[in-house]
């Protein structure tokens, strides 16, 4: 198995967690919410939580709940109440459980650091009940129609003229499908993840927390189509799925992948969620298994 990889920051930019930086790309709190007492507190602590090494899709959407946040409260941060918290979740009441519990989340975790930054005395949400979110079992899609949307971006013996970009996508929600990965995890990827030695062929996966796992590549049909992607875009090391078509760019964005997949699956006539993708290949497996 090659070296696990060094740890590296690959995080793009993110508008407005950047304020204490001094350099920042995009608009900060503080430019969307000009003169407001809560503005420099928030991009402080959105600050803290990139140096922590958040993730950016939690720094992304806890800039935009706390903004909103924000709009309920027009004192200054040592006057923070449990008011305003309960007059923004009230405002949020016909939104999905896990919706209101990760903005409730946003909030309690900002109220906490200000606490810990003397910002505070106490931290309202301790006045404040938690948001209960139902278990649901994740819906996957039948692997028949999966096969259909990856049919569709190209075959798995692609003719020599079909684009490496094209090539890539392929083989990017196909690696969701067979590890059973997150389309984040897939496109954090790097190649060094990957060991193809002959029938011991195995990528790691870097999930949450920091946690990695090894997922068994048995599919040979698979293995083939990424020793060809491999080949067809010469990469020997980074990024495995990259965002530019010359294969100079960094890792593909989330966003990017996910505006790619439901194209995707609009030419199939396909309605599979992206997130529905990792759960398929192993409840597919599961029912070939005990179909006999």
């Amino acid at each position: 198995m090659p070296p696990a990889r060094t740890p590296t920051d690959r995080r793009s930019s993110i508008p407005g967690y950047q304020a204490t930086a001094g350099t920042r790309q995009g608009r900060a709190t503080r430019d969307v919410l000009p003169g407001h007492t809560l503005a420099r507190h928030i991009d402080d602590f959105l600050t803290d939580l990139a140096n922590a090494n958040k993730p950016r899709n939690t720094i992304r959407a806890y800039r935009g709940d706390l903004i909103a946040f924000a709009a309920h409260h027009d004192g200054d941060m040592a006057g923070l109440t449990a008011a305003p918290v309960r007059a923004f979740l009230g405002e949020i009441a016909g939104q999905a459980p896990s919706t209101r519990k990760r903005k409730r989340a946003a909030v309690a975790s900002f109220c906490k650091w200000a606490v810990r930054h003397e910002l505070l005395d106490a931290s309202p949400m301790d006045r404040i009940d938690a948001i209960e979110v139902p278990r649901t079992l994740p819906r996957p899609a039948a692997g028949a129609d999966v096969a259909a949307v990856l049919d569709a971006i190209c075959s798995r013996r692609p003719r020599k003229e079909v684009p490496v970009h094209v090539l890539r996508d392929r083989v990017l929600f196909e690696t969701a499908y067979v590890c059973g990965a997150r389309a984040s995890e897939v496109c954090g990827m790097y190649v060094e993840d990957l060991d193809l030695r002959p029938d011991d062929e195995h990528a790691r996966v870097h999930g949450k927390g920091g946690s990695v796992r090894t997922v068994l590549l048995d599919d040979r049909g698979y293995v083939a189509l990424l020793r060809l992607y491999l080949a067809r875009s010469g990469y020997t090391s980074g990024p495995l799925f990259r965002a530019s078509i010359n294969g100079r760019g960094g890792p593909l964005s989330y966003d990017a992948a996910h505006s790619r997949w439901k194209k995707y699956c609009a030419a199939a006539g396909a309605g599979i969620g992206i997130h529905q993708l990792r759960h398929a290949h192993a409840t597919d497996r599961f029912g070939r298994r005990h179909a006999g």
